[in-house]
């Protein structure tokens, strides 16, 4: 049962720094698996924000490339997203996904998907 859990989200001034984390569980080969993380904002339409193939190779969304960072950690089966010089418009719920690289390239235009398995989201506040 595969199974993704996010953590690490809350309020932050403009200008600070959050990191999010994605624990997996259920996967019998995680490092062969694309990662991303989307987001949701109240009354928008989710959004691809940054995508990690199974090579390491990183792709962002326009509005947060040069701020946010992908990565994983395959030996503890975790996904983070480092979000450096936060603004109010990313404000959202933030959520990780993950499956099987079945594609040539996952990226954040086609994460939604691509991507089967998604957490449950968390929260992320800036002002």
């Amino acid at each position: 049962h595969v199974q993704l859990v996010e953590s690490g989200g809350g309020s932050v001034q403009a200008g600070g720094s959050l990191r999010l984390a994605c624990a997996a569980s259920g996967y019998t080969y995680y490092s062969s698996y694309c990662l991303g993380w989307f987001r949701q904002a109240p009354g928008k339409e989710r959004e691809g924000v940054a995508a990690i193939d199974s090579d390491r190779t990183t792709t962002y969304a326009d509005s947060v490339k040069g701020r946010f960072t992908i990565s994983k950690d395959n030996a503890k089966n975790t996904l983070y997203l480092q979000m450096d010089g936060l603004k109010p418009e990313d404000t959202a719920m933030y959520y990780c996904a993950a499956d099987q690289c079945l594609v040539g390239r996952v990226v954040p235009g086609n994460l939604l998907t691509y991507l089967g398995y998604w957490g449950s989201g968390t929260q992320v506040t800036v002002s």
